[in-house]
């Protein structure tokens, strides 16, 4: 089924941020990916393209085997079935992080798949309509960093208090689902102060 072109122009979008996500997550992206015109994006996946065509796969810069994939699927409920071949793709390719961008809800059972597989493969969902803004752009939101195993284990030294003493973050927090945070990290946030300059404070993922 061809696209309308509210469609096309909602797609581009969403990948365009899709992109700059991966990137403030560690993966290899280029300028040219999160910032292409709309018409290099029409000459890339021409007019007749399917949500499927834009499967996107990238690796962390630091580690070429740690890789993502990100699927959008085109059927308006995405149900096991599809589920099913993501992951049978992803295994063959091992691949155990992916984001579907849907259109919808999942089914109930491409939900509780999903919880099932959660030990092996790493699945985030988001609805198309959640990435046609930038949230980590918006002027109220400060900047967030993930920190990583060691820096995080330099500052509870450092404080000499237990992650769990720290204020706290929920996963499900629109800036956290970007960033693609996981209960456990420990995330630095720097706001901009009129007295201090930078203010920065930690919080606990839960």
């Amino acid at each position: 089924m061809v696209l309308s072109e509210d469609e096309f122009n909602r797609l581009y979008k969403v990948r365009g941020i899709v992109m700059h996500m991966l990137s403030i997550r560690g993966y290899l992206v280029t300028d040219f990916e999160i910032n292409m015109s709309k018409n290099e994006f029409r000459h890339k996946f021409s007019e007749n393209m399917k949500r499927e065509d834009l499967v996107i796969n990238k690796a962390k810069k630091d580690n070429s085997s740690d890789q993502i994939y990100v699927f959008f699927p085109d059927e308006a409920k995405v149900g096991v079935k599809t589920m099913k071949t993501y992951t049978n793709r992803m295994k063959s390719e091992n691949v155990f992080r992916a984001i579907l961008v849907v259109q919808q809800n999942l089914t109930p059972f491409a939900r509780s798949c999903i919880a099932e597989i959660s030990s092996k493969f790493h699945l985030e969902v988001f609805q198309e309509s959640e990435l046609l803004v930038n949230v980590t752009s918006h002027d109220l939101v400060p900047r967030h960093e993930v920190l990583t195993d060691l820096e995080k284990k330099t500052l509870l030294e450092r404080y000499t208090v237990k992650e769990t003493q720290l204020p706290r973050i929920q996963v499900t927090d629109p800036v956290a689902r970007y960033l693609g945070m996981k209960r456990g990290q420990v995330v630095r946030i720097s706001r901009k102060s009129e007295t201090a300059g930078i203010y920065i404070t930690y919080r606990y993922v839960v």
